[in-house]
């Protein structure tokens, strides 16, 4: 088993793996190592400290600087640009370029621009032509100048349908069960009259646990992502009380997104959940009840570290 190099490719690494085939006036530096099965395709400029997974595709015109690290089955477009430098000056070199990695199964869409020292996390979706500022999460979906989050890939979204406005709203449930393992979209009670609205839950019943602190998210940019860690032992509890925000929800298997835009509407929570929420409107406020106080060392951060604990 061998790699291809067409003849007007400039292959200088021995670093490049079977099945792999580099296409015509791709240059590849000696420094950098390439996998199996990739496709390098015409144009493509490949730097010395850069790394290339398995089953990697990288579309006419495309230059990876050092730096540069795209994991397996990852996709990048025609025309992708990826920079290294926050500060660039001719002939002026910072001692160490900024890092930037593509997670495994990441596509990047044609004529995008990634900046240095962002993360792209694994399955997420750049779309055509953004500009990519900040870390994405894994599976998000990103579009825009500057790119901010549409979606999650492969998401099914549940949203309230409200229920009726009576007096005493205790109509059943509707909302079917959560596909991710212990989640579960709580109806509350809410009672309506001249004098205003009022949502009440029952510590024990509504809510499964006793509270032992809380918080409230208000003033969020609407490009801002909230979460996007999960607990190992605690458990968390979320209202909106105004407005309206999207919520994530990961068990490490399946993945499900909740618009919470009602406060007799909340979301449950429970350990091991990996939790994310974005789109909040500009006046939304979300009460979070955490079963626990806080400590550092509940939190999971990285989303890797998160699915070899809920698998292990």
């Amino acid at each position: 088993m061998t790699a291809f190099f067409h003849p007007n490719a400039l292959v200088e690494s021995p670093h490049i793996g079977d099945r792999t085939r580099v296409w015509a006036f791709a240059h590849i530096l000696p420094g950098a190592r390439i996998g199996s099965d990739c496709n390098i395709c015409d144009g493509v400029f490949v730097e010395n400290d850069v790394h290339v997974g398995d089953r990697v595709t990288v579309k006419i015109g495309v230059q990876l600087w050092d730096g540069i690290t795209l994991e397996d089955d990852v996709f990048v477009g025609p025309n992708v640009t990826f920079t290294n430098d926050l500060h660039p000056r001719s002939r002026q070199y910072p001692t160490q370029f900024l890092t930037t990695v593509v997670r495994k199964g990441a596509s990047i869409g044609g004529n995008a621009t990634i900046l240095p020292g962002i993360t792209i996390g694994a399955g997420a979706m750049i779309g055509a032509g953004s500009v990519v500022t900040r870390d994405v999460p894994p599976g998000a979906v990103v579009v825009g100048n500057p790119a901010h989050i549409r979606g999650y890939v492969n998401t099914p979204s549940v949203v309230s349908d409200g229920g009726p406005v009576e007096p005493i709203d205790s109509a059943p449930d509707t909302t079917p069960p959560s596909r991710v393992k212990g989640v579960k979209f709580v109806r509350l009670t809410r009672a309506i009259d001249l004098r205003g609205s009022l949502v009440a839950g029952d510590v024990g019943g509504d809510v499964p646990f006793q509270p032992q602190r809380f918080f409230a998210v208000h003033d969020v940019p609407s490009a801002e992502v909230r979460g996007a860690h999960a607990h190992r032992e605690c458990q968390q509890f979320l209202v909106c009380l105004s407005g309206s925000v999207h919520a994530i929800v990961d068990d490490g298997t399946n993945r499900e997104e909740y618009v919470l835009d009602s406060p007799d509407r909340a979301l449950y929570m429970p350990r091991m959940t990996w939790g994310t929420q974005y789109r909040y409107s500009p006046d939304a406020i979300l009460l979070v009840l955490a079963s626990l106080p806080y400590d550092n060392s509940d939190y999971i951060r990285d989303y890797d570290t998160f699915l070899a604990e809920v698998t292990g």
